[in-house]
């Protein structure tokens, strides 16, 4: 089976199919995987391949370096797509597979978007991938750890590709226009490193996407003197205009964003906080989504340190839905840029999670009389509300006194809010300081404050 039969220079096809690499040699990118003395070069060095999932953003080459190994190994390569393929197409891949082995040829089964396999294609797969029949290398861009059947997972090595640099995707810009025999050599096009960079960063790390975009622009390069062709910047407006950078919301990549966003605003970083805001929103994820990730900041990250965080965040949500996409946008930048800049404080979130823990172990935790209420008077007689101490009537406004400290009878006293010395919380604590000084003298066991 000629692998690359179809890899010629057939003008028809699309510049980024012709000029897939044939061997490892001109592959481009994931040194760490590919380069000297690296996994997928010794298994190409050796013919002895071994079943893997390529997990790795578009474009980075998965099925390239399928053809590549099943090629440099000496194996057929099966190739299957999980979201066309039942298990009627994979039995009918294992019994080619079968027949292949009989004649001594080992097969290699690429299936791309594995994370879509069901169940029962995956367990159709299994036995044949564990007798060894099949070398299973899939591709996915989804995280195989949530995706993949643990059984599957566990017989085949993870290998993690990364998006291209902006010097490898201008790399494999360069050979496609110098490559005459697959690639736009013949027509001579003189391109300067500022417009592959342009071309490059559009891309965002897909060579698929960098080659369409370099033929597309090379649509309207100009003649030149030499009787050859130079495609100018200016030519790039059409071409990257309308070039969306979107990504799946359902994937790593849309919780990568809000992830890094959470932790540019609890880091301090308010320019790395709107510059994943930005890709967020031009990438198409919902501004909504990025409001309620800085709603839930507002208490976890900043909380008392700064009490108008909180507000601001709501109200930045609330000029959103009044004011329409465009000027909301820049309520939410407004809200991302506070929180970013204030002080912070967990207090409030580790206080919370304390709370909940600890009465999770106290099931027999009841409220005290004196706090129940008592709206009949059989309940009034029972005691209900008797006690109660109303602090606005108290010096201060505050019942003073481990007598009237709200905590449950017959269960230890905890402490859970625990203010830190940053920003308003500060005062929180001193106040808590004093009160406390207050039940001491109250108690007393204080000296007069």
């Amino acid at each position: 089976m000629d692998l690359f039969h179809q890899t010629t220079g057939d003008d028809a096809a699309p510049l980024a199919f012709r000029m897939r690499p044939r061997r490892l040699a001109d592959y481009v990118g994931q040194q760490a995987l590919a380069g000297p003395d690296k996994p997928l070069r010794r298994m190409a060095e050796t013919g002895v391949v071994r079943s893997m999932i390529l997990w790795g953003p578009p474009g980075t080459g998965k099925t390239t370096l399928a053809e590549i190994l099943a090629a440099e190994s000496g194996a057929r390569l099966e190739h299957l797509s999980a979201v066309m393929a039942g298990v009627k197409e994979i039995r009918a891949a294992v019994d080619r597979a079968r027949a292949a082995q009989g004649q001594g040829q080992p097969t290699l089964l690429f299936l791309d978007e594995i994370h879509r396999l069901n169940k029962s294609q995956q367990d159709a797969l299994l036995p044949h991938v564990e007798s060894g029949l099949l070398t299973l290398i899939g591709a996915t861009t989804e995280n195989p750890s949530f995706e993949v059947n643990s059984a599957l997972l566990s017989r085949a090595r993870v290998h993690v590709l990364k998006s291209l640099t902006e010097a490898e995707l201008v790399e494999v810009m360069r050979r496609a226009l110098a490559d005459e025999t697959r690639g736009l050599g013949r027509r001579r096009i003189a391109v300067d490193d500022g417009v592959l960079g342009l071309l490059a960063r559009a891309a965002a790390g897909d060579a698929r996407r960098a080659l369409g975009l370099l033929e597309t622009a090379c649509d309207f390069a100009e003649p030149n003197e030499g009787g050859g062709e130079i495609l100018r910047r200016e030519a790039l407006e059409d071409v990257l205009g309308h070039q969306a950078s979107a990504f799946d919301k359902q994937g790593d990549h849309f919780y990568d964003l809000l992830s890094a966003i959470h932790k540019s605003v609890r880091s301090s970083r308010p320019d790395a906080a709107l510059l994943y805001i930005a890709r967020f929103l031009q990438g198409g994820g919902d501004p909504l989504d990025v409001v309620r990730r800085l709603a839930a900041i507002a208490s976890e990250d900043v909380g008392n340190a700064d009490p108008r965080a909180l507000p601001l965040v709501m109200a930045a949500w609330d000029a959103y839905l009044r004011l329409g996409d465009y000027e909301g946008q820049r309520a939410i930048a407004h809200a991302a840029i506070h929180l970013a800049v204030a002080p912070k404080s967990n207090a409030i979130d580790l206080a919370w999670k304390e709370a909940k823990a600890f009465v999770a172990a106290q099931p027999r935790l009841e409220v005290p009389t004196y706090l129940r209420n008592a709206p009949t008077k059989l309940m009034a007689s029972l005691g209900h509300g008797q006690g109660y101490r109303y602090a606005h009537n108290e010096p201060h406004g505050y019942p003073a006194g481990s007598a009237h400290d709200c905590w449950p009878d017959e269960i230890p006293h905890q402490r859970f809010y625990q203010p830190t010395e940053y920003g308003q919380e500060k005062r929180y604590g001193q106040l808590m300081a004093w009160r406390e000084a207050l039940d001491r003298e109250a108690d007393g066991d204080g000296s007069d404050v």
